[in-house]
């Protein structure tokens, strides 16, 4: 597997990602990738370090440097918990929870590597649905972290690795009925 090609593709996919979603500093982007379908494995079966740190250095630089907040999605072992920077848990008031990601234990390889690469990680055993966008990596299920109103989005790619990717951003409720006028920028 060439690692810099999963690197290249994460960090397109993500980029395409931000130039249509409309993120502001501060927002919050989920990531749930599974290192096991990115290697063309079934999902938990075949943890990896590298395609997790390979997705890592595509997508969290970018994120950084925008100042949007990663929430990176662990795997069923540890209910769909999240790793996020300490600054995000006490902005957005969410609760830690005592647990550390693993992989091919609790967690999966992705969590585990932002887990040890995040400045000052923390798991939170939710973020409230207030994920503005993200990333399904390999069939992980992050809609669960998403604002309640969420449009899948079509990037020109399919795929990270051999895993298949869904992207998606929120967008507000439209409220109204027939006579509303709607803001098209939130569209």
């Amino acid at each position: 597997m060439d690692f810099s090609k999963i690197t290249d593709q994460s960090r397109q996919a993500v980029t395409e990602i931000l130039e249509r979603a409309g993120l502001k500093e501060g927002s919050i982007f989920v990531i749930g990738c599974s290192s096991s379908e990115i290697l063309g494995d079934q999902i938990g079966t075949a943890t990896n370090l590298d395609s997790a740190n390979a997705v890592f250095d595509g997508i969290i630089p970018l994120l950084q440097e925008k100042g949007i907040f990663a929430a990176a999605q662990c795997c069923e072992h540890l209910n769909r918990a999240l790793v996020v920077e300490r600054q995000a848990m006490e902005k957005y008031g969410f609760e830690q929870v005592n647990a550390i990601p693993r992989p091919n234990h609790a967690g999966g390889a992705f969590a585990t590597v932002c887990y040890q690469r995040f400045k000052d990680p923390v798991l939170v055993e939710s973020i409230l649905a207030k994920a503005d966008a993200g990333i399904d990596i390999g069939g992980t299920m992050i809609g669960m972290h998403m604002h309640s109103v969420v449009v899948p989005m079509r990037i020109s790619l399919r795929r990270i690795g051999e895993a298949p990717i869904i992207c998606a951003r929120h967008r507000p409720k439209y409220v109204g009925g027939q006579r509303a006028v709607y803001d098209e920028k939130l569209m």
